[in-house]
């Protein structure tokens, strides 16, 4: 039985590939520190047989007994409000934490696939985005402590497959969506459902011209799965090239819930991305992959289970956070 190790694996992404390791027969070594993930997340792994857990801090030394094959770095705080709450963690995870675990990967001769984003791409001047554009990232912007963290990753991981002949991988993720998301981090899915769910309006910022792309975490999942075991080390995008405005998406959400919501309208947060869309045929020609879910049946999903939701979770926001971090 192989073993890959997954770090941020309490985390919204880390979680579902924990299950999706253990569904293919792998033995799985879950690591987080729960700066952003929760125990709720991998609680329905805790007695799996092939699952082991540990609770650290990668941007310290990792120390892991016995053989391992595989590494996923997923360990990294993901949303808005993250950047402004802890944006020293988010540096320090892209690059203490990316160097401790390709050291462990050199230890190991293990392959490593690390969670790049689409946000190293920046607000993009090109359209859709291709894994050869290089970007237009503001590095001192509120957005720059995760956007220059992943670039950072990117190059460091690069320098040890190029000077240490390390297996590495990367993926750039897309906006991606569904179960085990936190309701409270920011992004405009959980936003506009938990406004929904309190009967609040829903907030567009800017006129809600700007456009994204969502793929389900199911599909997402199974294109890191592919890219993990291709023979491809350069950066691919794996996301849905679907573009919808964010006003357009703020209408179809209340016309799914059924809600009463009405739209109301607050300036653009400083460096937001007006456009952002997966130029995905790298991954369609080296892996494929194409993503499935219609976006409908995901928003669905994804919507059954923020009902599913406690009270206290529903009502534990951080909006008043980031009022604060648009304004910046």
């Amino acid at each position: 039985m192989e073993r890959v190790l997954i770090t941020g694996a309490a985390g919204f992404l880390g979680s579902h590939l924990c299950d999706k390791f253990l569904k293919e027969g792998f033995e799985v070594i879950g690591m987080d520190n729960f700066l952003t993930g929760s125990p709720k997340n991998i609680r329905h792994l805790i007695n799996h047989p092939h699952f082991t857990f540990i609770e650290h801090d990668v941007t310290k030394f990792i120390d892991i007994q016995g053989s391992l094959n595989y590494i996923l770095h997923f360990a990294s705080p993901a949303s808005p409000i993250d950047y402004l709450r802890i944006p020293i963690q988010t540096l320090k995870v892209g690059s203490l934490g990316i160097h401790k675990v390709l050291g462990l990967a050199k230890a190991k001769k293990a392959r490593v696939l690390i969670a790049s984003t689409s946000e190293v791409y920046g607000d993009p001047l090109t359209h859709p985005q291709t894994e050869e554009y290089f970007g237009n990232v503001n590095p001192i912007g509120p957005r720059g402590v995760y956007d220059e963290a992943k670039r950072f990753q990117e190059a460091m991981t690069m320098a040890y497959h190029n000077f240490h002949n390390i297996s590495t991988r990367i993926v750039r993720i897309f906006n991606t969506y569904g179960p085990r998301m936190r309701l409270n981090d920011g992004r405009v899915i959980p936003a506009f459902m938990g406004q929904i769910l309190r009967g609040e309006d829903l907030t567009v910022f800017g006129d809600g011209s700007q456009t994204r792309s969502f793929c389900y975490v199911d599909d997402q999942i199974n294109g890191i799965f592919k890219l993990l075991f291709s023979d491809y080390h350069l950066p691919v995008n794996i996301g849905n090239p679907e573009e919808i405005s964010i006003l357009d998406f703020a209408k179809e959400i209340i016309r799914l819930t059924n809600g009463q919501s009405k739209i109301i309208f607050k300036d653009l947060p400083v460096n937001d991305p007006l456009q952002r869309c997966p130029d995905i045929s790298k991954a369609q020609r080296i892996l494929g992959w194409t993503p499935k879910v219609d976006r409908i049946e995901g928003m669905r999903q994804t919507f059954e289970y923020f009902k599913s939701l406690s009270h206290e979770e529903l009502y534990q926001t951080d909006y008043k956070n980031f009022e604060a971090f648009i304004k910046k």
